[in-house]
């Protein structure tokens, strides 16, 4: 299997003709000049692939330096992946970096001439002011409430919004306020003093500063922009405001800019980010070139009108957004659905279904577990540990913090004067591993040393990774190679089942994923409430969540969170649509009526299964009565209403509840309200509209 960071060959799907395994897409935006380019790029379409082309393009060309690009994104792993693909494409020169990182780097340098004397110290963490400030304003210290007021002043900062104005725009912008809006603004201006009698920068300040430093001072601005010319901006649709503001500043009146990101995928707008950025590009830059990458590499034909059909479902897509991924690999096996009792019975079936895969050959870290929140993790945890199936909980203990991998690194350093020249780095590596840090052919029975020897497992799949890239490398090589990573904390892929929230898993891929607790209240997340945006939001998550999955995708939900409690619980409201009425997963609770009878075929009497059955309230084979003029008069209503709403028609009411509209006739709200398909919002929204098309029949 090539690694991730290495050079891969043109997939299926890609032009076979083209030397560089670029798609007529991709190769329009690596070879589009300098200037404003904004990628419009779906998931799996090979953004990374395309941006560092891009990179090494201009590179290459003598457009620009490589010391004169800086690209930047929103994590250490995607900038440490940047970084090792940039190099295999011989473009080691580039900066790659977090926006923070960048900034970071940046105000150390540019501070004697900005502020002078020693730079001010980078705060840990937020908690202990915060507490100090709520102290003083008498508000709630205990650590639930710390860690919401600080999330609420990361948001305001983020969102520029100074504490003076906090509570005029937290309620323009309709925010779920930790307390009083009051309070939360006495709070975040009492962490901005103490923090700044400290003399302590927290990481929002060091893009703040950065900018003002830019924006306020010419020379500095001068030295910048004379050493920086190009700029790449990946996952651009989770820009926020204060990160806006540092790219102009770093920008100034140049437009050597290229903008990467999907709006579908925006999924950070709780901390303030927004796809408004990239959306406007083209306006904001009229010369502009846009690419839309929509080939779809990544996953299977079935998976990527999975993800179709729950996107094209969403509410308001901006125009910009309506990506249409198409599928380029070779058809793999359909989606699964499947309900369970309860919560443990979820996680032991996803464990049997991820023992198949184990026996079937798939890699257990190529399967991934994901969920809405990190509390839902302990029962896959435990199931797991049952079936003796390894894993690892992304978001845990960083790898380079580990133990044995602390022990592991200094035996290779210790090593690396002793290795003779022309041997073999990883079969060396492995030697020094197995010697000096306990590495078995075999792996140890017991949870604990078959974790410890899977992470140093990992070590070996470093080497194996630099070896393919540079031939030459010795032990001292890699390890620099893994002090970077260290630094950037870039781990290596573990030889175990990964368990992540959603939110961990963006910019991930496995072979096949099980996204599990699929229940409203949990997706979408409960205190989203009735709010549009936060639903669209949560649908958003959902998507990127389908679209982490190469070959096989499972979803799944439980009626409760543990056996005997009853069903409480419904599936989530997105796999309405999703769930073929053939798929055993379409006889749900959610379809019974109220004491937990099955309805029954108006026609014949007998029970109904599947959504579009239960909607007509009849067998698929029994006799229908439908007014086929009252049924176009409905859906020429519909159409029109969709288009009123920029949503597609079946948003507003699907084929089969009309079909059971135009059978049934009802006659008031009552009636109407009991065709399944119509609950209390449709009524109101629509109600007297239909019962008006009635009327008029």
């Amino acid at each position: 299997m090539p690694s991730r960071t290495s050079p891969r060959p043109a997939r299926a799907g890609q032009d076979p003709e083209s030397a560089d395994g670029l798609d007529p897409e991709q190769r329009a935006a690596v070879t589009a000049p300098r200037g404003p380019v904004c990628v419009l790029a779906g998931a799996g379409t090979g953004k990374t692939r395309t941006i560092t082309r891009r990179i090494a393009h201009l590179v290459g060309q003598g457009h620009v330096a490589a010391g004169q690009v800086l690209a930047v994104t929103f994590t250490a792993r995607a900038a440490g992946e940047l970084r090792t693909r940039l190099r295999a494409l011989d473009a080691p020169g580039v900066q790659a970096r977090t926006f923070h990182a960048a900034a970071l780097r940046q105000l150390r340098y540019f501070w004697p001439q900005v502020i002078g004397g020693q730079p001010w110290g980078l705060l840990d963490g937020k908690f202990r002011l915060v507490g100090q400030a709520a102290a003083r304003a008498g508000v709630g210290t205990d650590s639930d409430a710390l860690r919401d007021l600080s999330s609420e002043i990361e948001w305001a900062k983020s969102s520029l919004v100074a504490p003076v104005d906090y509570p005029a725009e937290a309620a323009r912008r309709k925010r779920d306020v930790p307390g009083s809006a009051e309070q939360v603004a006495q709070v975040y201006a009492g962490y901005e003093e103490l923090k700044n009698a400290a003399q302590l920068l927290d990481f929002d300040d060091l893009l703040l500063h950065t900018a003002v430093a830019l924006e306020e001072h010419a020379g500095v601005a001068e030295e910048f922009r004379s050493r920086y010319r190009c700029f790449v901006v990946d996952e651009y649709q989770d820009v926020t405001p204060l990160q806006q503001r540092l790219l102009d500043a770093w920008l100034g009146d140049r437009d050597d800019l290229t903008v990467v990101g999907d709006a579908n995928q925006t999924i950070y707008t709780f901390a303030g980010a927004s796809p408004r950025y990239l959306l406007e590009f083209p306006r904001r830059f009229p010369g502009a070139a846009v690419v839309r990458l929509q080939r779809d590499y990544r996953s299977t034909p079935q998976i990527v009108s999975c993800a179709n059909q729950l996107i094209g479902a969403a509410r308001h897509r901006p125009a910009g957004s309506r990506l249409q991924l198409v599928g380029q690999l070779p058809p793999g096996p359909d989606p699964d659905f499947s309900e369970h009792d309860d919560e443990p019975a979820e996680a032991a079936a996803v464990a049997g279904r991820i023992l198949t895969l184990l026996r079937d050959g798939t890699p257990a870290s190529e399967i991934a577990v994901l969920f809405r929140i990190n509390a839902q993790s302990e029962a896959f945890e435990q199931a797991l540990s049952d079936a003796g199936v390894p894993y690892q909980v992304r978001g845990g203990e960083r790898f380079f913090a580990r133990p044995e991998i602390r022990r592991a690194m200094v035996a290779l350093r210790a090593a690396a004067p002793e290795q003779r020249p022309g041997t073999d780095l990883v079969d060396v590596t492995r030697a020094v591993l197995g010697a000096r840090a306990g590495l078995s052919d075999e792996p140890p029975k017991g949870a604990t040393l078959r974790a410890q020897w899977e992470s140093l497992l990992a070590l070996v799949g470093v080497a194996e990774e630099l070896a393919a890239v540079e031939p030459a490398a010795d032990l001292t090589r890699l390890c620099a190679e893994l002090d970077s990573r260290a630094d950037s904390a870039q781990a290596p892929v573990v030889q175990g089942v990964t368990l992540a929230s959603l939110h961990a898993a963006k910019g991930l891929e496995w072979d096949a994923v099980f996204l599990v607790g699929l229940a409203d209240g949990t997706l979408p997340i409960g205190h989203a409430g009735d709010d549009e945006h936060a639903i669209e939001e949560e649908r958003r998550l959902f998507y990127v969540g389908i679209t982490r999955a190469r070959r096989v995708l499972s979803m799944s939900w439980s009626l409760s969170r543990a056996s005997g409690r009853g069903s409480k619980r419904r599936r989530s409201r997105f796999l309405y649509g999703l769930i073929p009425d053939s798929h055993p997963a379409s006889r749900v609770a959610g379809e019974r009526r109220p004491g937990g009878r099955r309805p029954r075929c108006r026609v014949c009497g007998t029970p109904l299964f599947g959504a579009t059955a239960t909607k007509l309230m009849r067998c698929a084979d029994c006799p229908a009565d439908v007014d086929l003029e009252l049924l176009d008069r409905l859906k020429q209503w519909r159409a029109a209403e969709a288009k009123k709403q920029d949503v597609p028609a079946f948003v507003v009411l699907t084929d089969a509840t009309l079909t059971a509209i135009a059978e049934q006739r009802p006659a008031d709200p009552a009636a109407l309200v009991g065709i399944p398909g119509i609950g209390a919002a449709k009524l109101d929204r629509y109600g007297d509209a239909v019962l008006g098309l009635l009327v008029d029949s």
